[in-house]
């Protein structure tokens, strides 16, 4: 069985993007979600990645 991103249904805070990228990496979503706030706050890319997240990868099923 091949590993696919998917954005997670349970334990998601906004979206499932951080969850699911834990998920896929087998990682501690709070790890996924202080990273994405560093790239927020210091590069202010991660708002739109987050949105560009949301919007293209699929829900889990």
């Amino acid at each position: 069985m091949k590993k696919r991103l998917y954005r997670i249904r349970e334990g998601k805070m906004i979206a499932g993007v951080c969850g699911g990228i834990a998920k896929y990496f087998d990682v501690n979503p709070k790890v996924i979600r202080l990273l994405w706030a560093m790239f927020f706050a210091v590069y202010g890319s991660g708002l739109v990645a987050y949105i560009l997240f949301s919007i293209f990868v699929p829900k889990e099923l």
